[in-house]
């Protein structure tokens, strides 16, 4: 059988780690691009020097131009700068969009069949950038923020109660950081309601950390921000979609009728498949959280105005 081919454009942090994690889980055949002479050719080759210790068995390209991306089933999209001091978030919209419309323009015309994954900040508009620029169908493309910040809540919430990560189960919507709408009614450890284990002001200081989460790692390092976690979470989306694994997860997907959206990706919990997003699942919200994921939702069509006078004319 014919293996999978994943390109993940962006060879830095986030998108090799991708790459790491997505070969030692087999995921298919990688290629790494980026606009850096050497970058993605030196780590691609790193990483296949280390398929013999490891025990995968994927072919890894690292090159400059898309020519060697033809025909991937998943393009990952990780490129973009992270905000620098003094930067105004116009600034960094301006300088992502127009980064993100090259690239995805250049992806889909050697992948027209392709699901893209979307990575880069500020998510929500690059996905709305991608989303424009493709012109694919809003099932086959999806950002990645959801499963991170699930991931960082449900570690949190497993040190707190002192049990195993793979007994917490999470749910959030809404975007990353401030606009994140945590859903503990939904929470559980082994099927156990969460507010039975933590009392309900540590379980929102838990909540207050993930929304921070990305900051703590950011003030730590002192000159980069997360990577492992990030890159984890988009192998995740990956895996169901290339193994057909249908899982439901916390993703930037096309809403329309859906919670009554209106037509924007916005963070919602759905099952990825090999056609993509295959459903966006609709949870009951109360009145607290219908209010929080509103003003989410009214974030991102900010964010989206503000980015479409940036898309190339």
């Amino acid at each position: 059988m014919q293996r999978a081919k994943i390109t993940i454009i962006g060879a830095g942090n986030v998108g090799a780690t991708c790459a790491h994690w997505m070969a030692s889980k087999e995921l298919g055949d990688l290629v790494l691009v980026d606009i850096v002479e050497g970058l993605p050719q030196g780590k691609a080759l790193d990483l296949y020097e280390a398929a013999p210790i490891e025990d995968y068995d994927v072919r890894l390209t690292g090159s400059n131009d898309y020519e060697a991306t033809a025909d991937s089933d998943v393009v990952v999209i990780t490129s973009g700068l992270p905000r620098k001091p003094g930067m105004s978030r116009d600034q960094l919209l301006e300088t992502n969009v127009k980064i993100v419309a090259e690239v995805t323009a250049r992806a889909v015309e050697k992948s027209p069949e392709a699901i893209l994954i979307v990575v880069s900040n500020p998510l929500d508009a690059m996905v709305f950038t991608a989303h424009q620029i493709s012109g694919f169908p809003t099932a086959r493309i999806v950002g990645q923020a959801g499963v991170l910040d699930s991931a960082r809540f449900r570690a949190f919430i497993a040190d707190e109660v002192g049990c195993s990560v793979e007994d917490v189960q999470t749910m959030l919507l809404g975007g990353h950081g401030d606009d994140m709408v945590p859903l503990p009614r939904y929470t559980t450890v082994s099927g156990i309601p969460v507010a039975q284990l933590i009392s309900s002001g540590k379980l929102e200081q838990l909540v207050t950390r993930t929304r921070n989460g990305g900051a703590e790692i950011v003030n730590l390092l002192k000159t980069g921000s997360a990577y492992y976690a990030p890159a984890a979470a988009t192998a995740a989306m990956v895996e169901s979609i290339i193994r057909d694994k249908r899982r439901v997860l916390p993703c930037a997907a096309y809403c329309n009728k859906e919670y009554g959206v209106g037509g924007y990706f916005v963070g919602v919990p759905c099952i990825l498949g090999r056609n993509g997003v295959e459903k966006v699942v609709e949870v009951e919200l109360d009145e607290r959280e219908r209010e929080m994921f509103d003003a989410s939702v009214a974030h991102v069509k900010e964010l989206c105005a503000a980015a479409r006078k940036f898309l190339p004319k």
